[in-house]
């Protein structure tokens, strides 16, 4: 570089300096033993793929490492202002990052007594302890007899204590209809449909919740055979959906899937077709459209 730095004008130097840089490449991605016939694509592979896996692990030590840091840093602060409540909440959140749940549930208890209430503190905890229970679960060896049947009793706690939790919050916050949604979700996956019903249908007064709640209503009815009640209520939830999205596709693909239920199979086609025509990878639609056809 500093001949060519004397010498800006040599063109020669300059090919020259670049036929070496690509030797080089060549020669650390294994290239250069291929050409000579000692190496092989399999072991550029080979090298290839160590240097990502390297990276990767690098990245994940250095994640560590700054959460480390940032603990120590945090801890050593909070000495000081044992009242400050965003280094309390940012010590729970980096303990959860490192999964030592005990002492990340231990700052949010002290949070929670200082900041009182807050429905987004609870909702953390509540999250906190419910990766708490995920992570009980991946810790068990797979290869015990058991491993099932405890994986089984580990997501029933998990979901009791969702249940009981959430409940609090509804207790606690009423009004707030995100919480509302949230019970609904949570009764619906417990097999408690009538409840679940009760809080989706407060959850859709509120506007970011209404279309997701119209579904889950509407699946709520499929469940107990209230199949023209599912289909009134996914046929407004489509017209108040303006873009051809997911979520409208979803709704689209319940009401044909409702219409089945319901025996009405050209109907239910009709609805299937809407979605075939513009995304036919969608779910099953084209076995199904493809089976009608093939039966005409």
């Amino acid at each position: 570089m500093d001949l060519l730095r004397e010498n800006p004008n040599d063109g020669e130097l300059k090919m020259a300096l670049k036929d070496l840089s690509a030797r080089k490449t060549l020669d650390e991605g294994g290239y250069g033993a291929l050409e000579s016939g000692e190496g092989s694509y399999r072991d550029i592979l080979r090298n290839k793929e160590e240097a990502v896996s390297l990276e990767q692990q690098n990245k994940v030590q250095k994640s560590e490492d700054v959460t480390e840091r940032l603990i120590g840093e945090y801890e050593a602060r909070l000495q000081a202002e044992p009242g400050n409540l965003k280094l309390l909440r940012s010590l729970a959140e980096l303990y959860t990052l490192k999964k030592q749940f005990d002492k990340a549930l231990a700052y949010y208890d002290q949070l929670k007594t200082l900041a009182g209430g807050d429905p987004s503190l609870d909702q953390a905890i509540a999250a906190t302890r419910t990766r708490q229970f995920d992570f009980q679960a991946e810790q068990l060896n797979p290869f015990e007899a058991d491993h099932a049947a405890k994986v089984e009793q580990l997501k029933a706690e998990k979901l009791n204590f969702q249940i009981t939790e959430c409940q609090k919050r509804v207790e606690k916050y009423p009004t707030d209809l995100a919480i509302r949604f949230e019970m609904g979700q949570l009764y619906f996956q417990g097999g408690k449909i009538g409840e679940a019903i009760q809080e989706f249908q407060k959850a859709q007064s509120n506007p970011h919740k209404r279309l997701a709640s119209m579904s889950y209503l509407a699946q709520c009815f499929a469940k107990r055979k209230m199949f023209d009640l599912a289909a009134r209520t996914l046929q407004n939830a489509i017209k108040e959906k303006a873009v051809f999205d997911d979520e409208k596709k979803d709704l689209i693909y319940q009401l044909g899937c409702v219409l089945e239920g319901m025996g009405k199979r050209e109907e239910a086609v009709e609805q299937f077709k809407l979605i075939y025509e513009s995304d036919i990878g969608y779910k099953d639609v084209a076995a199904k459209v493809d089976a009608f056809y093939a039966g005409q």
